[in-house]
């Protein structure tokens, strides 16, 4: 009998799983948290009389959205073709110049000087956004692609660079002794180990930065850099809203595209 009640089923408490256990800390913190995000709201200095203005200039924006205006598609379709063009070539260039950047950037492949050299401009370059590069060299070169292509490529050179890197430090450490002690020099290093174990991860994050590249080279127009946002920064400033509109419907257009683009091509690099 008393085997029996011994082997009976003990009952499961169900408990939550806390980050921090401590009910005083917890709450403490939360409290500090949420004490700190009232003062940040105050030490905004919001101008309520000025937002409760904007709401009616809000509504009055919308209204003269629609309907959309693409009777301008000549306007529409160049800028469109900019933007897509700018993308293509900044993901190239980005593409070639990632390569010997993120070797140099792997510590497990060159000596440490070249290493903090590579790892430095990739960390430089990643430091700014696109729109303050893109201001740069819209001064630099003025208004027009030239500036966008160059930001672009900056961008997708530290990006690809620095995920190309951190793939090349992963790799098991093994492979690499193996191939060094057989005397291959630093370009069958390169060729017969480096290559197969990263070259799908590459291609997969250069299309990455592709479709990441086509929205982005939008918005560098925005500040000059050529493509259809410098078109739709102009609408705005002339307050034609409708085509505005016709713009920012052709943009998520084109970064749907992009988007699915992007996911045919990664399907068939698995």
């Amino acid at each position: 009998m008393s085997a029996k009640a011994d082997s009976a089923p003990v009952a499961l408490r169900w408990q939550r799983i806390r980050m921090i256990p401590n009910p005083w800390l917890r709450f403490g913190l939360l409290a500090v948290a949420l004490a700190y995000f009232a003062w940040s709201v105050g030490a905004l200095d919001i101008n309520w009389h000025r937002v409760a203005n904007g709401i009616p200039r809000a509504a009055n924006m919308l209204t003269r959205m629609f309907p959309p205006d693409f009777g301008r598609w000549s306007l529409l379709f160049k800028g469109v073709l900019e933007s897509v063009q700018m993308a293509f070539a900044a993901s190239f260039f980005g593409m070639l110049l990632a390569i010997p950047l993120g070797i140099c950037g792997a510590v497990n492949l060159v000596p440490r000087p070249v290493y903090l050299v590579a790892r430095t401009l990739i960390i430089l370059s990643r430091t700014f956004h696109e729109i303050i590069i893109a201001i740069f060299f819209v001064k630099i070169f003025g208004f027009g692609p030239l500036a966008g292509v160059l930001t672009l490529v900056v961008a997708s050179t530290s990006f690809i660079s620095k995920m190309l890197a951190e793939d090349i430090e992963n790799m098991p450490p093994g492979q690499l002794e193996a191939i060094r002690a057989t005397g291959a020099g630093f370009p069958k290093l390169l060729l017969y180990c480096v290559s197969p174990q990263v070259l799908p991860r590459y291609l997969g994050v250069s299309i990455y930065r592709l479709d990441a590249n086509i929205r982005h080279s939008t918005v560098v127009g925005i500040v000059g850099a050529g493509g259809i946002g410098q078109v739709l920064a102009a609408t705005f400033s002339r307050y034609d809203y409708d085509f505005s509109l016709a713009i920012l419907i052709t943009i998520v257009s084109l970064v749907f595209a992009g988007e699915f683009f992007s996911n045919w091509v990664r399907g068939h690099l698995r």
